[in-house]
């Protein structure tokens, strides 16, 4: 037989997936795989039969339903302090995951590097290979995952085509603070890159951090390419509509190379995303009232239970060093305890390896998702009570 591609054959398969795949296979407690297993808001859900029933169930237009772009736009204005324009501005497309990969390959050429900070969301890496971009690796440094300055400045160069931001960052937590966020903007002007900002948890924030979105910071609106979708904010996460807002020549780009990829995201669902956009603020503020509780709970447990997890600034992952517990239960690295895990708790997480370009940067770190039920949570807590029984 003929070879296959050797992009293909230079990276794996998701650690994320194949962790929620042997969770589910062993009837587990699956912690890995960012999704809620709570209901999704009634509203949206009515929206989307309402959409059925109103016959949107043909191909939509290519970049997104007009009343979807609107309402974007809106919500971009409103929220992110964001200016653009819903007809030329925005793409729709199936999830962020998308919508990242069709950016990346509508700006990068060969030669074109790319900056992301480590650890890093596992896509990434994969992503850069199919763009054919070169990834360069910025350190996040524990307690705080702030990064070196010097270290961010030295990894620009005439080869940068752009910085991905994650804020709220996964898996870490960090939120990047608007002089953060000013620093990179400077040096993206300097070199003349784009920042490309993955947000999609833009919404779950503690501890009264402030979400800045990098577009709006001055001399980057034409610059930046925002990512975000539904899936988190709303619970959704198997309806795949997202969006990237750039300016109209990036837009014109990302939209050919959208088109040619998946045509267009779920015509029904488009619709009902339009209406949840229009939530008063009594939803997002009763979502992270939710998460809050939610993240207490488990960072307490996992203190329990022998971990030394962070304390997240956003989104809804803990990641968590496991050292001592490595010793405890006679595992060398990461992958091996997350699967003596499952064995002895029943509860699957992510290793933190699959967050770094060098794997043993993360062999004693490990990532856990609390997007669950309290009531999940508690089992949670009783099944890792296991581990301090099994040493």
């Amino acid at each position: 037989m003929r070879s296959l591609s050797k992009l293909a054959e230079s990276f794996t398969e998701s650690v994320i997936r194949e962790m929620a795949r042997l969770c589910q296979s062993v009837g587990g407690y699956n912690l890995s795989q960012g999704f809620p297993d709570f209901e999704s808001p009634q509203e949206i859900k009515d929206a989307a039969i309402a959409a059925i029933n109103n016959e949107h169930n043909q191909y939509s237009v290519t970049y997104g339903e007009p009343e979807l772009r609107e309402a974007i736009s809106k919500k971009a204005w409103t929220y992110n302090s964001i200016k653009c324009n819903p007809q030329t501005d925005i793409t729709v497309c199936c999830g962020a995951t998308e919508a990242m990969i069709s950016a990346l390959m509508a700006i990068i050429n060969p030669g074109d590097e790319i900056i992301v900070f480590e650890p890093f969301y596992e896509n990434y890496g994969p992503d850069s290979i199919l763009s054919g971009a070169t990834l360069r690796y910025v350190t996040l440094h524990t307690p705080d995952w702030s990064y070196s300055p010097d270290e961010l400045a030295d990894a620009f160069n005439e080869k940068t085509k752009a910085i991905i931001i994650n804020t709220p960052h996964n898996p870490t937590g960090k939120v990047f603070s608007r002089k953060e966020m000013e620093e990179i903007a400077q040096l993206c002007i300097k070199w003349d890159c784009y920042a490309i900002t993955d947000e999609i948890y833009e919404h779950i924030l503690y501890d009264n951090c402030r979400h800045i979105s990098m577009a709006s910071i001055p001399g980057m609106n034409k610059r930046t390419i925002t990512i975000n979708s539904i899936s988190k904010t709303y619970a959704v996460t198997g309806w795949r509509v997202g969006w990237a807002i750039a300016d109209k020549p990036v837009s014109q780009s990302i939209r050919k190379v959208h088109d040619f990829l998946t045509v267009g995201a779920p015509n029904p669902f488009q619709h009902a995303a339009a209406s949840a956009l229009l939530f008063a603020d009594d939803y997002y503020i009763n979502l992270q009232i939710h998460y809050a509780q939610l993240r207490e709970t488990l960072f307490a447990t996992l203190q329990k239970a022998g971990f030394k997890p962070h304390l997240p600034q956003g989104a809804y992952y803990i990641f968590a060093d496991m050292a001592d517990l490595m010793k405890k239960i006679d595992v060398q690295d990461d992958v091996s305890f997350s699967r003596k895990l499952i064995d002895i708790t029943g509860v699957a997480t992510v290793p933190g390896s699959s967050f770094y370009n060098d794997p043993s940067s993360g062999k004693s770190k490990i990532r856990f998702c609390f997007c669950k039920k309290l009531e999940t949570l508690q089992v949670v807590d009783i099944a890792l009570n296991k581990l301090n029984a099994n040493s």
